[in-house]
């Protein structure tokens, strides 16, 4: 068990598979990653569990994590035609 944790939910809407993806390649291949990040997706809405023996490891990931979701949706926004 981690001494530290976060839990974060994001409804992403009809973004939220996209999202998902993409948070879970860059998941994928961090495997060094000091942090245990789990994430899940149901419906609309992106669970991310966060879990670290060093409070800086957990911020800066959670720091990570919620620009990652910030820079996929405004590449899907920045995709749209109007």
């Amino acid at each position: 068990m981690s001494a530290y944790s976060a839990e974060i939910s994001v409804n992403a809407k009809e973004k939220a598979k996209a999202i998902f993806d993409s948070l879970s390649a860059d998941n994928k291949f961090y495997p060094e990653n000091p942090t245990k990040t789990k994430i899940s997706m149901k419906k609309h809405t992106l669970q991310i569990s966060i879990g670290s023996d060093e409070l800086p490891h957990l911020r800066a990931n959670i720091n990570s994590i919620l620009r990652l979701i910030q820079a996929s949706h405004d590449s899907l926004e920045s995709t749209k035609t109007k």
